[in-house]
């Protein structure tokens, strides 16, 4: 592969935290100035600003007059490879405009809103505070979980001070665990009819306030990926919702300016880990709101995402993985017929480069520390608990899963972006094909002429006709003041059109333009011989495009 140059230089083999990501942004923005505009959508609960970068060619217009994807991270902040996917595709894709042909053209055809952390207040606990691989997930926003009154007041603790959070173990006559033999790092569960000699207390932690439990009460927070409109449940249905559909100060601000830019058409939110490619519904009752027309759209690019990216799984979120009440791609394919995907970037598989074969789940961490050199595990060491006595203290630290290794990342980073670029190429590319113009009588004429959209996304999916999201598509004809009647024909060769009873100037197009087809359309003009008129169709997910026409016979062809 040719080297594309950049003016800006990121390390692809290190994960980099919320000033970092902040400063690279700044970064490209200064050295590509045409190219990116960097702005802020808000402020995070914490007073983070929210950085969004918003990519477009200034010679083919201005960014909303294109189609444009959304392309997010970390709204989950544990999930830290999430941004620096967004971030890696940003400086790609714009690094190569006019080096990399494909690239340049897609450019030009589109627009890209890049929004690398979702979650910045956790994206920066889970750097700068000890945790797990699993913890600082929602945003920061105070909970009384225990429901004693006081909040986030017990949460676990890192009693060794090596800067993460591992586990308790206890010696047990009766526990269900034994140290492996060949390996002292690894407990291993006895049978049931067995007895063991440990016991597993948990994550590190001590009873903070008093009430007999430990780690009850952690920080934070909702789960932003539960906070969408389309099919929220409260938290009694499903935790972490918050406590109303765009409750969070982040998701607002995402919502506000998403619902501002309807020629977004394609979204693609990256999180972590088990290699899926997936796309709502969330819920099984929901599958009946995905048509048929859509779904051949979902499977096509998913299916080449699989292509691109070895041992990723291309799948349904309710049927393959979990119920998801409120996520923000079913918001967006659901609330607003935009086609979206949720990848979950890194699997084990790709250590192994086969589908199976590797460690189970519960020692893949052994294969993870031989390949880091002894990083992703803290030794065992005696601690004396104030609750449980003599206890050990250790195990993996928050690097040992779920997180792309740094010597794999860009590999991560560029397949992924090569697949979000497949999709960002499907957005819809209308352009006027053939035309017939022929006079009924003098002073009267037909315009018979075709739109095709050259890519696989319709300018309407069938999720925004069928619930009547958005704005119709519309072909209008200027002056107006000449357009008598207006209609559909089905095929070329029809002699009588299906015709548009009100405002013949402007036809209503609420089928849009299907993905690699066209539609037909017949005007009947007053006019004088060699007279001209316009064309325009407009859709809100495609570029505008116009037809000059001369009144006079088109030459027949034999």
């Amino acid at each position: 592969q040719q080297d594309v140059p950049s003016k800006v230089q990121v390390a692809w083999d290190r994960y980099h935290d919320y000033p970092e990501v902040t400063q690279i942004l700044q970064q490209i923005a200064a050295a590509y100035p045409d190219l990116v505009q960097l702005k802020s959508l808000g402020k995070s609960l914490q007073g983070r600003e929210m950085w969004i970068a918003i990519v477009a060619s200034p010679k083919t217009g201005p960014a909303d007059s294109k189609p444009a994807m959304w392309i997010d991270g970390a709204v989950h902040a544990n999930e830290i490879q999430a941004a620096e996917a967004v971030l890696y595709s940003l400086l790609y894709v714009t690094k190569a405009y006019g080096v990399n042909a494909d690239l340049t053209r897609l450019l030009d055809e589109k627009s890209f809103y890049f929004l690398p952390m979702v979650n910045p207040d956790s994206r920066s606990a889970w750097f700068n505070t000890p945790n797990t691989p699993h913890s600082s997930r929602g945003n920061q926003r105070p909970v009384d979980d225990d429901m004693d009154g006081l909040f986030d007041e017990d949460g676990p603790d890192d009693l060794d001070g090596d800067g993460m959070i591992t586990g308790m173990w206890k010696r047990d006559p009766n526990g269900r665990w034994i140290r492996s033999q060949t390996d002292p790092r690894v407990f291993v569960q006895v049978k049931p009819d067995q007895k063991g000699e440990w016991t597993y207390l948990g994550s590190e932690g001590i009873d903070n306030d008093g009430d007999g439990l430990i780690n009850e009460d952690p920080p934070g927070g909702d789960d932003m990926n539960r906070n969408w409109p389309t099919d929220w449940q409260p938290t009694y249905v499903q935790h972490g919702a918050g406590p109303f559909p765009f409750s969070a100060p982040e998701t607002r601000a995402i919502g506000d300016f998403i619902l501002a830019h309807p020629n977004i058409a394609a979204v693609q939110s990256y999180h972590n880990a088990g290699g899926m490619i997936l796309h709502g519904p969330g819920a099984s009752y929901k599958e009946a709101s995905y048509p048929g027309e859509d779904r051949r759209v979902y499977d096509e690019i998913g299916r080449t995402g699989e292509q691109l990216l070895p041992y990723y799984r291309y799948m349904v979120i309710y049927r393959d993985l979990y119920t998801v009440h409120g996520g923000f791609v079913n918001w967006a394919a659901e609330g607003l017929g935009i086609f979206s995907f949720t990848n979950e970037l890194w699997t084990p598989a790709k250590y192994f480069q086969r589908e199976s074969g590797g460690p189970s789940d519960d020692q893949a961490w052994l294969w993870r520390d031989r390949m880091a050199f002894g990083q992703l595990f803290t030794d065992y060491k005696e601690f004396d608990h104030p609750t449980y006595g003599k206890i050990l203290i250790g195990g993996t630290n928050k690097w040992s899963e779920r997180s792309t290794p740094t010597f794999m990342l860009e590999e991560e980073c560029h397949r992924n972006f090569a697949f979000t670029m497949y999709h960002a190429d499907q957005m819809p590319l209308l352009r006027f094909d053939r035309t017939d113009i022929k006079q009924l009588r003098p002073g009267v004429w037909s315009i018979t002429t075709e739109i095709r959209n050259g890519r696989l996304i319709p300018t309407r999916s069938a999720q925004s006709r069928t619930n009547r999201i958005g704005a119709n598509d519309l072909l209008t004809c200027e002056p107006a003041s000449g357009v008598v009647a207006a209609g559909t024909l089905g095929s070329w060769f029809d002699q009588q059109m299906t015709a548009i009873k009100q405002e013949p100037a402007r036809v209503q197009v609420p089928d849009g333009i299907p993905g690699r087809e066209g539609r037909i359309f017949r005007l009947v003009i007053q006019g004088d011989d060699s007279a001209r008129v316009t064309l325009r169709y407009h859709a809100d997910k495609a570029r505008q495009i116009e037809l000059a026409v001369e009144l006079k016979e088109t030459p027949r062809r034999e």
